[in-house]
């Protein structure tokens, strides 16, 4: 950090960055020159033949050759294993390291050509098996060869020159000038066309039409705003999640401060309230999960998932359920059929259209809770994605309760569609014809959570009686007015680190902050890192004891850019000017703050082993506040947490378990709600 200049552009590695593979290719480099020396040393008699004297001279120009290419990376690795991330001072010299192994690439490929020119020469009568071992010393000089285009590209950064013509034609960063107000609005904009590439690259393989590039334009300003005021490469984000994983386990193994643990008897009506919570939220999780279709089912049943389908694949549904979008041989509906236990006859309505901004779902009557259920899928395809990214704030109009409340804009235009299909196509209307006493439910896990949050709270008036199960949705929801409004009628449902629900902007920013300040405070190579963290994360052990506070350091340094960092826009950096200050995630003027919908049920292991290898997983539950996930936290399972399958079965063992022990628990016993 920050990122290399070469050849006077930025590039997206460090200098710090050429110990592994650097290493790597050595180890080939050397096996390689052995292998050579030891072929030449062996079969130099049978090269005396007609052409020999031409792999002759081949092999002995490749060793020389090969030799100084040892030379160049054993002196390329040595100097990237220097310093550390914050001090890239002894490192220096790695750019004209890289200038004379990047010659070296010339005569490697010269000699490559010669090498495959000579060898499939027919006027070569030499030993069929010096041509073959010699015929493998020029495939995988091609190899090398090609390995290291592709690596180039890799870290080839769109931006590297528009940085650093910033940076010189800005020496003195007055953006108070005219001139560089210009640049720097063309910089952007120029950000701002690289990201949306990226992102019809990444989605060529759907139908794009406007929809689709206003939320690619969308989505790329926000990258582009995330992104533009630091200057960290890939690794060196890798190795602040490795520091901040070891630092939130040593401050978990902290003993809690009282006032951190708050005790309320099981007896207590709140324990009561969540008892029934559990049980409500376990039956509508398989209707979360079922909207996922065959995807699921086949994930969770792999060996006779299609067995079971088969039967009901054959079949035809009957004309009484409406089935919009596609679903080849009924795969997804046979699938919902196996996860609910319901009946044909139960379905209201299914939508399998997928668009962006147009989510599936299915409306059908739960008679075992007397309820009329909408579910919502969640992500599962490239416009989900899209659906998810478009995180922009936009307002929703309450009338007589609350005005200008803030939602997430994807999932509200989401929420929206099914909302105009529920009531302006009266599917609503239509089930409770059939079902006038049942009451409404709305359901759905990560963006199905969030839709069915979203669209719970635009049919409340209509619907009073309206419940909604979210589980593990987004974050970054709704704003604290209508996060506060819907604890009457939505239950969230979190599992363990699960990053989902602690997904927004400020805590995006907040994460962003936390890694260039453990990566400027460690004082070990990366590298050093990078191992440590490896090891740690597969066979466990004590975190890292570099020091996690900005000790030492004086105010006025910390303000400025991090190292000399030659970012686009340092100067402007919260990430840098905030490194001195303890700011809370919430406190970021540059988002507004957004949260988790209704009441929040957090469930987290309780006798699990750290790592992944663990079996006979026990849960415990607790009302938690939305404020408890202010932060993202760094674990192996902050991703496996937010799968279906894993808030299921924590759901279904709660709910199992408050069955068997209604009266187990002995006086005097407590269980905890950790805010």
């Amino acid at each position: 950090m920050p990122g290399m200049v070469i050849f006077g552009r930025r590039w997206a590695i460090g200098s710090d960055d050429f110990v592994f593979p650097g290493a790597f290719e050595l180890f080939i480099r050397v096996s390689w020159w052995i292998g050579i020396l030891v072929l030449y040393a062996m079969h130099k008699a049978q090269l005396e033949c007609p052409g020999g004297r031409l792999l002759h001279s081949y092999l002995l120009v490749l060793l020389v050759l090969l030799a100084a290419i040892i030379c160049s990376l054993s002196s390329i690795v040595y100097i990237s294993m220097q310093g550390t991330i914050s001090n890239p001072g002894p490192r220096k010299s790695l750019p004209k390291l890289l200038y004379l192994r990047l010659a070296l690439f010339l005569p490697e490929l010269i000699w490559a050509v010669v090498g495959a020119i000579w060898v499939s020469d027919h006027h070569i009568d030499c030993d069929r098996t010096v041509i073959n071992a010699i015929l493998g010393t020029v495939i995988a000089s091609w190899i090398i060869i090609v390995f290291t285009v592709v690596a180039v590209v890799l870290v080839f950064d769109p931006l590297g020159g528009k940085r650093t013509l910033y940076l010189s034609g800005c020496p003195s960063r007055n953006l108070e000038s005219s001139q560089s107000d210009q640049l720097f609005y063309n910089v952007k904009k120029t950000a701002t066309r690289v990201w949306e590439k990226r992102i019809r690259l990444l989605c060529c393989c759907i139908v794009q039409n406007d929809d689709h590039r206003v939320a690619f334009t969308s989505i790329a300003e926000l990258f582009r705003d995330y992104f533009s005021d630091t200057d960290l490469v890939p690794s060196d984000v890798a190795a602040g999640l490795t520091l901040l994983h070891q630092e939130q386990d040593k401050v978990e193994n902290c003993p809690k401060e009282p006032e951190e643990v708050l005790t309320q008897s099981p007896l207590s009506p709140a324990a009561d309230d969540l008892d029934a919570e559990i049980e409500n939220a376990a039956h509508y999780m398989k209707f979360a999960v079922a909207a996922y279709g065959w995807p699921y089912y086949i994930m969770t049943n792999p060996f006779t998932g299609l067995c079971k389908l088969k039967g009901d694949c054959c079949k035809n549904s009957p004309v009484e359920t409406d089935i919009i979008g596609s679903d080849r041989l009924n795969m997804n509906f046979g699938s919902i059929l196996q996860i609910t236990g319901l009946q044909y006859r139960d379905f209201i309505h299914i939508s399998f259209h997928n668009r962006i901004f147009e989510v599936p779902f299915f409306v059908a009557l739960d008679h075992k809770k007397e309820s009329i259920v909408v579910a919502v899928r969640g992500t599962l395809s490239f416009e989900d994605v899209l659906t998810d990214l478009s995180a922009d704030c936009e307002s929703i109009t309450l009338e007589d309760i609350l005005e200008n409340g803030l939602v997430h804009k994807g999932i509200t235009q989401a929420a929206n569609y099914i909302y105009r299909r529920l009531i302006n196509d009266g599917i609503l209307n239509q089930a409770f014809t059939i079902a006038p006493e049942y009451k409404l439910v709305v359901t759905g896990h990560s963006l199905g959570g969030g839709t069915a949050s979203i669209l719970a709270v635009m049919l409340k008036n209509a619907f009073p009686s309206l419940r909604c199960y979210a589980f593990s949705p987004p974050g970054g929801l709704l704003s604290k007015s209508l996060a506060d409004y819907t604890k009457q009628f939505i239950v969230s449902v979190t599992v363990g680190k699960d990053v989902v629900p602690r997904l927004s902007m400020p805590n995006m920013e907040d994460l962003k902050r936390r890694i260039v300040r453990i990566v400027a405070n460690c004082h070990r190579p990366k590298y050093q890192i990078l191992l440590h963290g490896c090891w740690y994360e597969v066979f466990g052990g004590d975190p890292d004891n570099s020091p996690t506070e900005l000790d030492g350091r004086n105010q006025h340094s910390l303000a400025q850019p991090l190292l000399a960092e030659e970012s686009l826009m340092g100067h402007r950096s919260p990430s840098y000017t905030s490194l001195a200050e303890d700011e809370s995630p919430l406190d970021s003027p540059r988002y507004t703050p957004l949260f988790l919908p209704g009441r929040i049920i957090h469930i987290v292991e309780e006798n699990s082993p750290r790592r992944w290898c663990s079996s006979d997983v026990k849960y415990s539950a607790s009302w938690s506040k939305e404020t408890a996930f202010g932060n993202i936290l760094i674990s192996p399972k902050m991703l496996t947490d937010h799968m279906p399958d894993v808030v299921l079965k924590a759901l279904n063992s709660l709910a199992q378990e408050s069955v068997s022990c209604v009266s187990c628990q002995p006086p005097g016993d407590f269980s905890t709600n950790i805010v």
